[in-house]
């Protein structure tokens, strides 16, 4: 090889032609743009000894391609031999071309020994495969030019499943958005989806972008085991809720000076580790959505246990006292049955001047008063409850109620009893616990209640017993919605294995499904926020004369926060002066960004 290459010689690096300037240890090439360097003999082919002086000088001559593939059509031949065939002399113009007609690879491709020429089948093959490309090339151009037009044609919506599933968090890669110079996030896809008309301003992605919008797979229910129940029928029980709700699993009663809160007896359908157990681990709670529920349990086992669903309903009653300082004692809990009257927050509202619910209300007031001394915060921020009806978006503010706190104390004081029991008892449950604020959190206004709520440190759950320094607790889990929450399910379980003599999960297991529960429901909790906030952006759009009344909590240069009690969230605001805290203002919408969630309004009339 390094004999027949001299200075001049047209030579092939890396598939591209060269030509030889100087041989030596190294042979100097020069490219057709000009560039030159200093290569391996090893890595160049020759093509021609020439010489050549340059391209310039390699004119194409007139051959006849299609005589010489005809001739030689199945067959194997050299390069020379098809140069002289084609163009009748084997010159370094005639090499480069022949050479170029084998890169083609239409009629000619490299062989192990030679060149082998294709037969006309190969050819007509090789042909349609190429007009297929370029049919696929000249539909996605035609593809872009109508997406940057944003006149997508039906067939298009198959195309655009690549933007959906950037959209939906599930892929990282999109042909499309990369053509269109789009960031690689759901939030530009969604913006995209938007904007081309696949996707319509309503399509909530939220529940599909966290894996929650399949029904899960539901498995057949059992009976209730047979098992000796204390009988409190006798007492009026009642359980309050919103209206609407299809799941009532806590209820309140009181006999004497005894306080008892009845809870559906989940523990006594689910063992741990069977299916039904599995199913609601893998959900980890009930994830409410203003379209629909779903449930982390089969709907049977609500019929089953939901209380007041039936004339008379199985439960785990939580009897409690407590004394003068408010502090909870003489626990019992008891496998009962209970005779449950059904109450919205507003019928309950009603009863409470006089009757059980009045002397429950008594002793959740003093309770209460002993949380705040020991530190507990009472943030009571605007809250609405958002519903699809008939393919309307409604809100419905929450009135704040005597109701809704009688409730609030009866299943806090549940929590903390049932915590205590565990820790003396050494039940493994999973605890909640909450790190104290850096600093002290006090305030009655709606702008302090706003501060302390952004300086409070996230609950945690945890194996151990410790303060939860929100509720102004040393002890506290949750144990009031078995139906709803799996780690009050867990609660359940374990209590009412010790109250039976049965065996308890042990610490690592307990470990294993708080993992698990914790992610699951977190994703849960993130989907129901950003779903809620997607409806009351909807409720807004559709609504463009929409005005409020709301409330400054926050201030810093022009950018305002403000708690809207209608929508019973809270949002930006552009402020062209300042007011001070606390002060009401009439706003109006300024802009909506569905993609990131952002809804920003401005003082209504400027």
């Amino acid at each position: 090889m390094a004999a027949s290459i001299k200075a001049g010689a047209l030579v092939i690096y890396k598939k591209r032609p060269a030509l030889a300037l100087s041989v030596g240890e190294k042979i100097e090439i020069i490219d057709r743009e000009g560039k030159s360097r200093k290569v391996r003999i090893k890595d160049i082919e020759l093509l021609h000894s020439g010489p050549v002086t340059g391209f310039s000088a390699l004119e194409k001559a007139g051959g006849d391609l299609q005589t010489a593939w005809e001739l030689l059509a199945g067959e194997t031949t050299t390069l020379p031999e098809l140069a002289e065939l084609i163009f009748d002399d084997f010159t370094p113009a005639s090499a480069l071309a022949t050479w170029e007609l084998v890169e083609d690879g239409l009629y000619f491709s490299t062989a192990q020994h030679g060149i082998a020429v294709h037969t006309a089948e190969q050819v007509e093959t090789i042909k349609k495969s190429r007009q297929a490309k370029l049919d696929k090339k000249q539909a996605w151009t035609a593809f872009i030019e109508r997406l940057r037009n944003r006149r997508l044609e039906p067939a298009d919506a198959a195309r655009m499943a690549e933007v959906e599933a950037v959209a939906w968090g599930k892929s990282a890669s999109s042909k499309i958005m990369v053509e269109l110079g789009l960031q690689l996030t759901p939030e530009k896809a969604h913006e995209l989806l938007l904007k081309t008309g696949v996707w319509e301003m309503k399509k909530n992605p939220y529940p599909r972008r966290f894996d929650l919008h399949k029904e899960p797979q539901r498995h057949p229910v059992p009976d209730l085991p047979e098992e000796t129940r204390l009988d409190l029928t006798h007492l009026p029980a009642f359980a309050i809720d919103d209206e609407g709700a299809t799941d009532p699993d806590d209820a309140i009663s009181i006999d004497g000076d005894t306080i008892w809160v009845h809870i559906a007896d989940a523990g006594a359908l689910i063992t741990p580790d069977s299916e039904l157990d599995l199913e609601a681990r893998a959900m980890g709670a009930n994830l409410y959505l203003p379209e629909g529920t779903t449930t982390m349990l089969p709907a049977k086992v609500t019929e089953k246990l939901g209380l007041g669903l039936q004339e008379i309903s199985p439960a785990l009653s939580f009897g409690l006292q407590i004394d003068e300082s408010g502090a909870t004692t003489n626990l019992q809990i008891k496998a009962s049955l209970v005779k449950v009257t059904r109450l919205t927050y507003a019928e309950a509202g009603e009863q409470m001047d006089a009757g059980p619910l009045a002397e429950i209300w008594q002793v959740a007031r003093r309770y209460r008063k002993r949380r705040l001394a020991g530190g507990a915060v009472n943030i009571n921020l605007p809250e609405a409850k958002i519903r699809i009806v008939d393919g309307e978006v409604e809100i419905r503010p929450l009135a704040e109620l005597r109701s809704r706190d009688l409730v609030t104390e009866a299943m806090v004081m549940t929590g903390e009893a049932a915590a205590r029991f565990a820790d003396e008892n050494v039940i493994q449950i999973p605890f909640i616990t909450q790190p104290p604020p850096d600093e002290n959190l006090a305030g009655a206004s709606w702008s302090e209640k706003f501060a302390c709520l952004r300086k409070m440190k996230r609950s945690e759950v945890r194996t151990s017993p410790g303060p939860h320094s929100g509720l102004g607790l040393q002890a506290y889990t949750r144990a009031t919605s078995p139906l709803r929450r799996y780690t009050d399910l867990v609660v359940h379980q374990q209590i009412r294995a010790f109250i039976l003599g049965k065996e308890q999960q042990n610490y690592e297991q307990i470990l294993e499904k708080l993992a698990m529960a914790d992610t699951v429901s977190g994703h849960v909790r993130q989907c129901e926020r950003q779903s809620n906030r997607h409806w009351t952006m909807v409720y807004l759009h559709d609504r463009p004369d929409w005005r409020e009344k709301a409330i400054i909590v926050d201030q810093r240069g022009h950018r305002g926060k403000i708690l809207i009690p209608a929508l019973g969230c809270d949002a930006e605001v552009h402020l062209e002066k300042t007011y001070p805290l606390d002060t009401e203002i009439e706003i109006e919408v300024s802009s909506l960004r569905f993609p990131e969630l952002e809804m920003f309004f401005k003082v209504a009339g400027r």
